[in-house]
């Protein structure tokens, strides 16, 4: 995974900001070379949303202006016309359409090896579009969720169809889509140390803990950073129950964890981290149980269902599949052309997938692993973030920006619904039942939390 000193200042940009520039067709958003000095060569933000955060001081006092007669945008309003966004086409001198197409065809997408994302097209997997599985809902503007990584999008968890959690600056937020209430969970700005104590806890604590990652799970709550922080918080407990730090390594930054039941009964968590470590905890005991070391930087991992498997991902073309008792590789997954970032399984136990930067997200059946079984690409960049239902009837598939494609999995992901809007994207969730997907948007002026509601027969009731 490429590693940098993260900045906020990376993210200061703006749809408002970008849109306003426009004069009749011509459209600029190069990146700020000031912004992007922590990072190398001509990272992917430089297509990143609607302009060159440069020219926005000249107009603040517009931007704000407009920016306080923005509003949440439900389902009955979209129905009626306006932009789920709540972008004002009617006032900007370019088109969604127009703007849409000069996006798809200057955005850059960031790759590790060179025209990855082009060498991967002949092999992807034709697709019928116009699935309608999931309806928008509304878009909540209070709900800002924030980047700190350009690879890393696993910072939004639903926990119910109406109770999602996300990073928003050096704070965890809790949302209730039910009472429209938003709600502080955990600030890491200061000081976080443990209140209860356990072997093997930093008791110090840490201070100004930059999250790279986060899972949410029933109550139990797991944030990452990018020091191998490792947070540990019930949501219905004050305080924080356990701080680790997984490495010392100078690339220790915690690129992703999962949270699942042990056979056991107790309930673990796997973090994967770039110090080409896999780390596996017992929460019931808050103990370190096993750590498996890999030949390159892992960005993902996923337990099978059954808990006997591992899908590892990292800074290698070739994922690997392993024994999730030894570590030992039972299989390596060739085909991928780039890193990857992603990866899931269905609940079946016998579909995975896994993301990459060269576009495309692979699907593979654990009965022949020889090549995969479908390979799905897509629009504008790498695949960043990938979640099945828990039915499985459906997995969504989020690029950096602008798209996330949910696929019928019954269908054999023959049939996609795509999802469009702007800006990049922190994270997806489904929530357990289903009923929601929760989608997380980046951007200065228009950021915000995208919900979708599954299509049930019975949605006339929406229209009451």
């Amino acid at each position: 995974m490429h590693y940098f000193s993260p900045d906020f200042s990376f993210f200061d940009n703006s749809i408002v900001a970008g849109m306003a520039q426009q004069q009749g067709d011509e459209m600029e958003y190069a990146a700020d070379d000031n912004e992007m000095a922590e990072v190398e060569d001509d990272m992917y933000f430089s297509g990143r949303v609607f302009g060159d955060s440069e020219s926005e001081s000249d107009d603040d006092d517009e931007y704000d202006s407009m920016e306080n007669r923005m509003t949440d945008t439900s389902a009955a309003e979209a129905r009626k016309g306006k932009d789920i966004q709540g972008i004002p086409w009617d006032r900007l001198s370019i088109s969604r359409e127009k703007y849409r197409q000069t996006r798809l065809e200057q955005y850059k997408n960031y790759e590790n090896i060179p025209h990855s994302g082009e060498r991967s097209e002949k092999e992807c997997t034709p697709t019928h579009r116009g699935g309608k599985y999931y309806d928008f809902w509304q878009n909540t503007r209070s709900v800002k969720s924030t980047i700190l990584h350009f690879q890393l999008r696993n910072l939004v968890w639903a926990t119910s169809k109406h109770d999602v959690y996300l990073v928003s600056s050096y704070s965890i937020i809790h949302w209730s889509s039910l009472n429209s209430k938003r709600s502080e969970i955990l600030n890491v700005s200061g000081h976080v140390a443990p209140c209860e104590k356990h072997p093997g806890s930093l008791l110090e604590g840490f201070t100004q803990t930059q999250i790279s990652t986060l899972a949410v799970r029933d109550k139990l709550l797991i944030a990452g950073g990018f020091q191998g922080e490792l947070i540990c918080k019930y949501v219905d407990r004050p305080g924080v129950s356990f701080c680790s730090r997984t490495t010392y390594d100078d690339n220790a930054i915690t690129n992703a964890v999962e949270i699942y039941d042990h056979p056991s009964g107790a309930v673990h968590f796997m973090a994967s981290n770039n110090d080409c470590g896999v780390r596996d905890f017992d929460m019931e005991r808050f103990q370190l149980s096993k750590h498996f070391s890999f030949s390159w930087p892992v960005n993902h991992t996923s337990l099978s269902p059954d808990g006997k498997l591992v899908v590892i991902v990292g800074d290698n073309p070739e994922g690997i599949l392993v024994d999730s008792q030894t570590g030992k590789t039972v299989k390596p997954l060739c085909g991928h052309l780039d890193y990857s970032f992603a990866s899931a399984w269905h609940p079946d136990g016998r579909i995975f997938a896994t993301g990459n930067q060269d576009k495309t997200c692979r699907v593979w059946d654990v009965r022949n692993l020889s090549k995969s079984i479908a390979v799905l690409k897509g629009n504008l960049g790498a695949i960043r973030s990938i979640r099945f239902t828990s039915d499985g009837r459906f997995m969504a598939m989020a690029e950096p920006a602008d798209f996330v494609h949910l696929y019928d999995a019954q269908s054999g992901f023959e049939k996609e619904q795509e999802i469009n809007f702007f800006g990049e994207i922190s994270g997806v969730s489904f929530s357990p039942d289903t009923e929601s997907l929760f989608i997380g948007v980046w951007d200065r002026t228009y950021g915000s939390l995208l919900q979708y509601n599954r299509r049930r027969n019975y949605m006339y009731l929406d229209c009451m």
